[in-house]
């Protein structure tokens, strides 16, 4: 007897529908065929035992499962329910009326019960676009599945309970969350707050036109100044995330298997922060069975490297193209995967080997060359990438011990937002633009045109710091978010200089 069986495969951060064939006939052994990596091949191990165990028999007769189409490859364990499933109704064991209208995915335990799996989002998203009532799954996915609407998630802890379901014995409840309000009532909640910070000013100004434009920054200080703690609390002043942002980070975070069971949905915008000690897979993406890499686990939200010269060289260089082109692609001999990889790199560095070159108070250990030779380490073309660069000073003590509250992040957050609504508003013909610094050079020229007062001050600096064209394109994007935050039409010589202050790595003299 044959069988067919839905099931769902997640390649990037995309599914595609898998149909399991199961046919029972005269003979003996078991096949699986259709592109299966081992741990699909194992499953009949796992499906054996589970079914003994729970009181039904494995046929002894000739079994083949084919999972078409059969030149996409099956990976995981995620796969063992819906072949159990196919195994019991061809073999006449359970009912299969049902069968046609859910996807099924779940791993089985040796004594059936159901175990988390993968991807969740992503095949919920591609089991409603294809037109199935409903899904089938392991509870502690259950909530991650119910984002999505005009889609019945049928949650089960056992094997029991799913056979009970299909042959009409048990009714099981589809699992509903309201999406927006699960969504608003968590947006907007943080423990950190930029009123935490006592000083810091300059920085914090300077993170604000980060914010509001998206824009690459580092802050270069000596240790103890501050710069992991004000990282830390960037994400505070970002825009709270869209729906659709949401769910597009949150599939990222699926197919990584980063989602928590209590966590439904990406509320907040990420925070990735990496040792240095990372390889550059990990970074970006990849490996024998290709994973998102931190760059994509930060999408729409924020990549902290602190430390910046301390990363191997070969890492920090994996990350010019995806800066550039916000996705990254993974390339292999049979296949290509892309994932997203809009992000805010925000970097942090010592100005030298012992940290104080530049310190009011304390004198720099460091010998002749040396701070040149430390920020080497960081290529021309990468630092060309960084938007913005701010040194970071220590507070004074009467800074510290002041009593008065710093201005909040909710205040800061606001004048975001404003700004990137304009900036939504701009770009709204452009599709995938949303900020200024995912300008075109063709936006660039449209968008930032300057009077002859800023375009001499500009024309100065590039001459005099020796800028190249992209840092000159990078100027033109952060004087727009400046003019922004004062909600200007025009870029005015006050904004272009401003910019300009935020390229302090680019002054002559800077490093000795």
């Amino acid at each position: 007897m044959l069988v067919k069986v839905n099931a769902s495969s997640v390649h990037g951060i995309d599914a595609t529908t898998i149909r399991v064939e199961v046919n029972v006939a005269q003979g003996a052994k078991f096949f699986i065929v259709g592109l299966a990596d081992n741990a699909v091949k194992e499953s009949q191990q796992r499906i054996d035992s589970a079914l003994k165990n729970n009181g039904f028999t494995w046929p002894g007769k000739r079994i083949v499962v084919n999972m078409a189409p059969a030149d996409i490859r099956k990976e995981g364990s995620a796969f063992d329910l819906s072949i159990a499933l196919g195994v019991l109704a061809a073999s006449s064991q359970i009912k299969t009326e049902k069968l046609e209208d859910f996807v099924m995915m779940g791993e089985l335990s040796l004594d059936g019960s159901l175990q988390k799996v993968q991807g969740v989002l992503p095949i919920a998203l591609r089991a409603r676009k294809d037109g199935f009532k409903g899904l089938i799954l392991p509870s502690m996915n259950a909530l991650e599945a119910a984002v999505v609407e005009d889609l019945e998630v049928i949650p089960a802890d056992n094997l029991m309970e799913v056979i009970s379901f299909l042959n009409g014995n048990l009714e099981i409840r589809p699992l509903k969350i309201d999406v927006k309000q699960e969504f608003l009532h968590k947006a907007n909640k943080f423990d950190n707050d930029f009123n935490e910070v006592k000083g810091q000013e300059n920085v914090k100004r300077a993170m604000e036109i980060a914010a509001a434009g998206f824009h690459n920054l580092i802050m270069v200080g000596p240790p103890g100044a501050g710069k992991t703690m004000l990282a830390k609390r960037l994400p505070t002043i970002l825009p709270p995330l869209t729906i659709d942002e949401a769910l597009e980070t949150t599939k990222i975070h699926s197919v990584a298997g980063k989602l928590s069971r209590d966590n439904s949905l990406m509320k907040v915008r990420p925070f990735r922060n990496p040792h240095h000690t990372i390889s550059d897979v990990a970074l970006v993406g990849g490996g024998n069975y290709p994973q998102p890499g931190e760059i994509s686990l930060a999408h729409n939200g924020v990549l902290f490297l602190d430390e910046l010269p301390e990363f191997k060289r070969n890492v920090l260089e994996v990350m010019r193209q995806p800066l550039e082109d916000r996705m990254i692609t993974i390339s292999r001999a049979k296949f290509t995967i892309e994932y997203p990889a809009s992000f805010m790199m925000i970097a942090s560095m010592n100005p030298c080997p012992c940290g104080y070159f530049n310190h009011p108070e304390k004198a720099c250990a460091c010998g002749p060359g040396m701070v040149k030779k430390y920020l080497n380490r960081i290529s021309g073309p990468l630092m060309d990438r960084i938007d913005i660069h701010i040194e970071i000073v220590p507070v004074p003590f009467r800074d510290l011990t002041e009593l008065k509250d710093s201005e909040p992040s909710e205040v800061i957050r606001k004048r975001v937002i404003t700004a990137r609504e304009m900036q939504t508003k701009r770009f709204s013909a452009n599709a995938g633009i949303y900020s200024n610094a995912q300008m075109t050079g063709r936006l660039i020229r449209k968008h930032c045109d300057l009077d002859n007062a800023s375009a001499q001050i500009l024309k100065t600096a590039m001459e005099k710091l020796g800028l190249s064209a992209r840092a000159y394109d990078r100027i033109l994007k952060v004087s727009r978010t400046i003019a922004d935050l004062e909600a200007r039409e025009k870029i005015e010589s006050h904004h272009v200089a401003e910019a300009i202050n935020y390229r302090n790595l680019d002054r002559e003299g800077w490093a000795g």
